[in-house]
């Protein structure tokens, strides 16, 4: 371990569908977060582990912070305001590819109330799908919004700044011992993360306002009897209505069952062994808005 050794919490901000989860998982250099074309995927604040030689960098992919029109949608800004709070440096996402508009703004203005404690790091985001000049008009737009510690633009796609953006970070947070064990990549029990995962699976291709009435529960994952190579992992996919449940199942089931297998793959590698996933829809009315059921559905 090098002498100065530092070792802290970041997070990334920004309103749904800026780069974030994309962002983080290409820091952690594996997949821990779950990225989608559909804004609001993620859920759940989670902690991807960055390990150096001279730090730890511990980063915690919040939910966007949005206008909520649902129980769900407040608390998942709670998630993100409770996160500010624990973090040492805070990113500020950006896409290059939009312009700045009202929602930047309504996070910026919360930002700027603890930007004199904490200091925020302002990120163009998908530099890779705009012209050089569209990324520098970026960059001097962003600028206007708040008083920033530093501006760096990326591109997680293409590994651009990336490293960049990981120095940014590391120099401001304290020195210290690391917080994790060596190895580990993220502090998220398995069937989270294997619960995110089908949930992804299960959003690609769906109509917009499918995504929000998606919730994953993993009821049972064990090994298979007799078999030290094989785990068995049973999930409900829940919705709100009958007629979400047909979207989800596709005609005779042949959605559910792309779904089950893009899912497999994906917890196949993240466990390192052969899954038999058992997926099933059922319906929990306006679960979003019921506290009871929020609350069994883990939020």
């Amino acid at each position: 371990m090098t002498e100065s050794h530092r070792s802290g919490f970041a997070c990334f901000v920004g309103r749904p569908n800026a780069g974030k989860s994309t962002l983080t998982n290409a820091l952690v250099g594996s997949k821990i977060a779950i990225t989608s074309s559909k804004p609001q995927t993620t859920r759940h604040a989670i902690r991807g582990i960055v390990h150096r030689e001279d730090a730890q960098l511990v980063i915690i992919d919040t939910p966007g912070l949005h206008r909520p029109r649902t129980l769900l949608g407040e608390r998942l800004n709670d998630v993100v305001h409770s996160t500010w709070s624990e973090v040492d440096v805070i990113g500020f996402c950006v896409p290059a590819d939009e312009k700045i508009g009202p929602g930047d703004r309504f996070i910026a203005a919360e930002l700027a109330r603890i930007a004199r404690r904490t200091p925020v790091i302002g990120i163009v985001t998908k530099t890779d799908l705009v012209r050089p000049e569209q990324i520098a008009k970026q960059l001097l737009s962003l600028q206007d919004v708040m008083d920033f510690a530093d501006l760096v633009p990326v591109s997680a796609e293409k590994d651009y700044q990336v490293g960049t953006l990981a120095d940014l970070l590391v120099a401001r947070l304290p020195e210290g011992p690391p917080l994790y064990p060596g190895g580990e990549l993220t502090d998220e029990p398995e069937q989270t993360l294997i619960a995110e995962l089908i949930r992804e699976s299960a959003l690609e291709g769906v109509r917009d306002e499918l995504p929000h009435s998606i919730a994953v529960t993993i009821e049972e994952m064990l090994p298979r009897d007799g078999r030290d190579d094989l785990i068995d992992v049973h999930a409900f996919l829940y919705v709100e209505r009958p007629s979400q449940k047909g979207i989800v199942l596709g005609h005779r089931g042949a959605r559910l069952k792309e779904v089950g297998a893009t899912a497999r793959r994906h917890i196949e590698a993240l466990l390192g062994t052969k899954v038999y996933l058992d997926l099933h829809v059922k319906v929990a009315k306006d679960w979003q808005r019921d506290p009871k059921q929020l609350r069994r559905l883990g939020f």
